[in-house]
């Protein structure tokens, strides 16, 4: 007996049952209802027979009605009834429950012990002391802005990482800003602009200037340098960042779908309504390293001395140190660079482009600074690692391998009300947090999910400054990769350990180069993104020693 077969039988069982215990308590009433049900049945049924484009309606009329019924709640059935705590992607039950419970300010604790396998392969953990400490005060911050920057900026080790008012609804805008402004750290604007949104609530916003330039572009979608500066004015906005490619989709322009595109986010874009919003691949004010080191200066004279930086995924190593030759050469230092991975998520991204493509925040944030050391201006220029946070363990570990500072956005979203439906590309978000449905978006009381968004800051900071004293260091700066255990396939429990081996402060200019490092700065030319196959020429001051 067929799969279908034994669903008839049983359909059957239980019709015969039902109609039998129906018919004594009313038989006109169950007559009429068993017309009823077996008229539907035969028309639903003659259409998928002789009209229906699917097969398997042809094959099971109206039967197959059901296989899409299951299969449209298939994943919340997954999420609630048979995933575990600790199995789901990209987030958790565990890690979903701790940022709940850090926003609504409830304990946090973890009752009877873990459920994570401790013995795992990479499992990752960390040293403590019988010495603990408490972290100094002064360490809590970073300062941002290079030596060419005249209005630094006084950053949280925690913030709201790049969404766009139009991925995300203006409510959830709202109330991620007041949040930051309880809070007294960031909000990172999205490449779609600075909205209204964004500064009714003064909390400290980075504009990131997307390759779209939406806010700041002319009806060609080149730059504006008025619209740019009359924006850049405002108090609120503390530094500037330019996309040039996002972790979960480099190489890919941003998408927003048509579905989403309301007036406002369209007059506030610059764009039309017709169509998906797909921003371009490259930014097109900086297609060679020099074009956007001049961009950067540009946009720093023109924001009256902000900060400015960049945020990009690692893809080829050699293309980065073509930016890092330029900054040699023209002496024009960028101020931050956040260093997206290739776990970070977003609201609509090709599948092939979100798994196989960019280094991930770990391994991107580590060559990064890295980078810096060997071009002798890690102290000029401040690191954000932006992947995925829920824990605080999850900021010291970016932090150890080099970053500054972190932003988190899905996370935050959680603390708004988001359930991880994974609803953010179809304007259907049932939360109201990633749509556009002014009915649904209205459900979300910003007062009440402000003081979320800061209650998850506050708490996952606290985490984090906990853990760095458990290990006997008052200063995060005393944070290095090698404090990072790691289970080894053998059950050994080792320091964190690289593939790329560490560099020493200018060792690219005044020390010798070995193995990936000196393939990497033989490729790299400063006035162009293109890789060399062979080593090009360099100036002399830029000169390395090669190998024998």
């Amino acid at each position: 007996m067929t799969a279908a077969q034994r669903f008839y039988w049983l359909i059957l069982t239980l019709g015969n049952a039902g109609s039998g215990f129906a018919y004594h308590l009313n038989p006109n009433w169950f007559t009429l209802l068993l017309v009823a049900i077996t008229l539907f049945y035969s028309i639903v049924g003659a259409h998928d027979l002789l009209f229906s484009q699917h097969t398997l309606n042809k094959l099971y009329p109206v039967i197959a009605y059901f296989r899409y019924f299951f299969e449209s709640i298939r994943v919340e059935i997954q999420q609630y009834f048979v995933a575990n705590d600790i199995e789901e992607t990209p987030f958790n039950r565990e890690q979903r429950n701790l940022v709940y419970r850090r926003a609504k300010g409830v304990t946090d604790t973890l009752p009877f012990g873990t459920q994570r396998d401790l013995m795992q392969a990479n499992y990752q953990s960390i040293w403590h002391s019988l010495a603990p400490k408490t972290v100094n005060h002064e360490s809590k911050f970073v300062k941002v802005g290079s030596d060419q920057c005249t209005k630094p900026y006084t950053a949280s080790r925690l913030n709201i990482s790049a969404m766009s008012y139009g991925a995300i609804s203006s409510h959830a805008i709202e109330a991620m800003n007041l949040g930051a402004k309880l809070g007294g750290f960031s909000h990172n604007s999205g490449e779609g602009g600075v909205s209204p949104y964004h500064l009714k609530h003064g909390g400290d916003i980075i504009w990131q200037l997307g390759t779209g330039l939406f806010g700041c572009r002319d009806q060609h979608g080149r730059f504006a340098p008025d619209a740019f500066a009359k924006t850049a004015a405002h108090e609120q906005i503390k530094m500037i960042e330019i996309k040039l490619s996002q972790g979960a989709k480099p190489g890919h322009g941003g998408v927003l779908p048509q579905a989403k595109i309301t007036d406002e986010i369209a007059l506030i874009r610059g764009i039309g309504k017709d169509n998906d919003c797909i921003s371009p691949a490259i930014n097109p004010e900086a297609t060679t390293p020099y074009e956007l080191l001049n961009f950067v200066k540009q946009l720093r004279e023109l924001s009256g001395g902000k900060p400015i930086g960049i945020k990009l995924c690692i893809g080829n190593p050699a293309e980065f140190l073509c930016l890092g030759k330029a900054m040699l050469e023209t002496g024009i230092m960028i101020d931050f660079i956040t260093v997206d991975g290739a776990e970070g998520g977003t609201g609509a991204a090709p599948v092939e482009f979100s798994n196989r493509l960019g280094l991930m925040c770990l391994e991107g944030t580590y060559f990064v600074h890295n980078a810096l050391v060997g071009l002798g201006i890690r102290d000029q220029v401040k690191i954000i690692a932006s992947g995925k946070t829920a824990s605080g363990f999850d900021i010291l570990n970016k932090i150890a391998f080099g970053a500054d500072m972190v932003n988190a956005a899905r996370t935050f979203m959680m603390a708004v009300g988001c359930i991880q439906s994974k609803q953010c590309n179809s304007n259907n978000c049932p939360t109201g947090v990633a749509t556009q449905d002014k009915n649904r978006s209205k459900a979300i009381d910003i007062q009440r999910k402000s003081k979320r968004v800061a209650s998850f800051h506050k708490h996952t900071l606290h985490s984090f400054y906990e853990l760095i004293g458990s290990m006997g260091l008052d200063d995060i700066s005393q944070l290095t990769h090698n404090m990072i255990k790691r289970r080894t396939p053998n059950g050994m429990l080792e320091s964190n350990t690289h593939t790329m081996p560490e560099l020493s402060h200018n060792q690219f200019t005044e020390s010798e180069l070995t193995g990936m490092w000196l393939t990497w700065w033989n490729q790299a030319s400063s006035d162009t993104f293109f890789i060399h196959d062979i080593a090009p020429l360099v100036p002399p001051e830029l000169a390395v020693k090669q190998v024998v």
